[in-house]
Parts: structure tokens; sequence; C-alpha cells
């Protein structure tokens, strides 16, 4: 999947939820030069999983409106190992099964509230890039950008309407 060579230690991981089968032009330019990109679920069409693999490799996760018979094959947790980090990653927060600081989890990533939230707890960064699909009253269109130095992770909010990152 990903090339890890043991002499890298920088990353850029873009991060993507809740696109509910509207993939935005936006996105391509937010998450280009990503090393990895992830959909933390409601994909919506999974067709967006093929276009954004012409950015990066995806990992994408199950979300609750995922229903379409190929989107049974995807998982509804993955866990992504990088740069010396572990990624746990699933659709809802609120049904996390593990202890990620006790996991040794670097970040968790996740979606389904559609508000782009970044947030660390017990040492453990928790990543919701927000709603990258249609907008939703009161909300921003959102995908997060995560970089990885060395031990060190970075992590910013893209604003698609403003082209921004917010960190």
């Amino acid at each position: 999947m990903l090339n890890d060579p043991k002499n890298k230690n920088n990353y850029k991981i873009g991060i993507i939820s809740d696109t509910h089968g509207l993939l935005r032009p936006e996105v391509f330019t937010a998450l280009q030069g990503s090393d990895l990109i992830i959909h933390a679920g409601d994909i919506g069409d999974l067709q967006i999983i093929d276009k954004l693999e012409a950015i990066s490799p995806v990992v994408a996760v199950r979300g609750n409106i995922d229903n379409e018979t190929r989107a049974y094959n995807l998982k509804k947790t993955e866990v992504v190992d990088l740069g010396g980090h572990t990624f746990y990653i699933l659709h809802d927060v609120s049904r996390l099964d593990i202890g990620p600081s006790s996991s040794h989890v670097s970040a968790v990533i996740h979606g389904h509230t559609h508000r782009p939230d970044i947030r660390e707890h017990d040492g453990v960064l928790y990543i919701n890039p927000g709603s990258a699909g249609p907008r939703r009253p009161r909300l921003p269109v959102t995908v997060a950008v995560l970089n990885i130095k060395g031990k060190k992770l970075n992590a910013g909010i893209v604003d698609l309407k403003q082209d921004r990152i917010d960190k």
C-alpha cells in the first residue's frame, strides 16, 4: 500500500470525511502532495475513493451511510502505522473500542459530526476533518492535513471555501 522507507521522517496525510457522494474540486488542491489520504467514512459513493487514489493511496473506513454493496468490503476501523506513529481510524468516535493511550496510538482519526476539531487528550491527538460533502447550515466545508516530522505531529483544518489552513 504505502511505501514507508526507514530513512523518511516527513509525511503529509490528507484527511477527509463525510463526503456523502460529493467530491469537490477544491479537495484535489487541498490534498495534493499527500503521501496518504484517510477517508473517515460516510463516503456515499465509492467512486470517490477511486478519484482520491489519483492523488495518493487511500485508507477508508465505512460510515453509517455507506450501504452500497462494495462498501461492505470496507472495515469499520483501520490501523495505519506510518513514520513511527500509529493511527486508529473509525467513523464515529463515540464507538471507540480501544483505549488509545494504553494502545500506543498517536492519533484517532474520525468523522461523523461534520464539525472540524483537533484536540489532544491523554497524549493522543484526535482529528475530525469535518465534512467535505454537501454544505450544512452554519458548518464549514473542510478537510484536515496531518504533517509528520519525525516524532512530531502537526494537524490543521483546511477550509475548502477559504483554501487556508487553520492550526
